[in-house]
């Protein structure tokens, strides 16, 4: 179980592209003070455990509502989480503007910066292999722990940006963009795989 939790940790929070969340967090919360971004971290990481865990233990009946198979959607999110990795290596996802830096731990911080489409869809992958009292004690370790990680990584984020500059943190994106390529291209030829054979 314990091996099964931390493989599946650690895929979670390079799923979560924690460097990328980083640059988003030290540029929405330019204006606020140490006290509010802690507040600030603490509603995020609680709201992305709550988004993770539905995701995670209901993507089954989502896809017995919609009948479809797990390996057509292992191909979807595998094509998605590619194209979210493509957008990293090149250094240009997405950005937010002119958002209320008060009110930014919901949405969009842990929907769609942190839980956005490659991790739901992976989320709900992952979830379907779960069978066992183990398998769902793993699922909730490993959400938990990525979690956590992902909070201590905000919460350090003044020690980090000093520590890196803004280059460091672009070089560190990149580099989580290159695994999620590997991860995206596993997960669609896991699902390709099972389909022909």
């Amino acid at each position: 179980m314990w091996a099964h939790a931390f493989t599946m940790m650690l895929q979670l929070f390079f799923i979560f592209t924690p460097f990328f969340v980083l640059s988003m967090f030290l540029t929405l919360t330019t204006e606020l003070n140490g006290r509010e971004k802690r507040a600030l971290v603490l509603k995020t990481s609680l709201s992305v455990e709550v988004v993770c865990l539905i995701l995670i233990y209901g993507g089954s009946a989502i896809f017995t509502l919609f009948s479809i198979t797990v390996d057509a959607f292992r191909i979807g999110a595998g094509a998605i989480l590619f194209l979210n990795s493509v957008d990293l290596v090149q250094g240009k996802p997405a950005q937010a503007k002119n958002i209320d830096s008060r009110d930014i731990s919901v949405v969009p911080m842990s929907i769609p910066i942190v839980v956005g489409p490659a991790t739901t869809g992976t989320l709900m992958v992952m979830g379907s292999g779960l069978e066992s009292v183990e398998d769902y004690l793993a699922g909730f370790l490993a959400v938990t722990i990525a979690v956590l990680l992902l909070g201590l990584t905000l919460l350090v984020s003044p020690w980090l940006e000093r520590g890196l500059k803004e280059k460091g943190i672009s070089v560190l994106t990149r580099l989580s963009g290159l695994i999620l390529s590997a991860l995206s291209a596993q997960m669609a030829f896991t699902g390709i795989r099972n389909m022909l054979f």
